[in-house]
């Protein structure tokens, strides 16, 4: 599936739908054996909650990954790529594909479906379809530098969601996530910001 240009529209759709039949002071439990992180796994006394901003970021969060593991894979396809920038997209690739898996189970656990991709929304830092193909067309050392722009700007609204989420979420692994990502991608930031001012 190409998640390229994954989602808002539909995104924001299913969440509406959703939210719908959700008051914002209704909360949710969830069977404490949810799957989730390393970690994130609740007493079994305490059934886990959730709330309208929990599914928000969940459902935002995921194409929002999807396309950052996107952007990597067009990155490590090419030649040429400065060998920091490589490491970089690795590294991008091996945290957020588990961390899509993670939050889809979730949905499922929550009884919601996973958001379905639709062409040419943007979100939340994401790239356009005209800033995906400048991606894809690049040159192996341009596409260095590019890819940094691009991942900085895209980390940025990964931060802003998880500061969304850790000021009115609830779900306690969905915190947890929520901070793993906004001291992840925020460090992230600072090394590629380094990289891309010697390029």
């Amino acid at each position: 599936m190409n998640f390229r240009t994954a989602a808002l529209a539909a995104s924001a759709l299913t969440i509406a739908l959703v939210l719908a039949g959700c008051s914002a002071t209704t909360t949710t439990t969830m069977p404490s054996d949810m799957p989730g992180m390393p970690g994130m796994d609740s007493p079994s006394n305490a059934a886990p909650q959730f709330n309208d901003s929990d599914i928000a970021f969940v459902m935002q969060m995921i194409p929002h990954h999807q396309q950052a593991v996107e952007m990597a894979d067009i990155l490590l396809d090419k030649t040429d790529v400065d060998s920091r920038v490589v490491e970089l997209a690795t590294q991008v690739k091996a945290a957020q594909g588990p961390e899509i898996t993670t939050m889809t189970s979730w949905l499922e656990t929550w009884g919601l479906a996973a958001p379905e991709p639709m062409e040419g929304m943007v979100m939340n830092g994401m790239m356009s379809p005209d800033e995906m193909d400048a991606l894809t067309n690049a040159s192996g050392p341009d596409s260095s530098k590019l890819f940094l722009q691009q991942m900085i700007q895209h980390h940025q609204g990964a931060i802003d969601m998880a500061n969304e989420e850790l000021s009115a979420g609830m779900n306690a692994p969905a915190l947890t996530l929520a901070k793993a990502i906004l001291d992840a991608q925020t460090a992230e930031i600072a090394t590629m910001q380094s990289i891309l001012d010697t390029l």
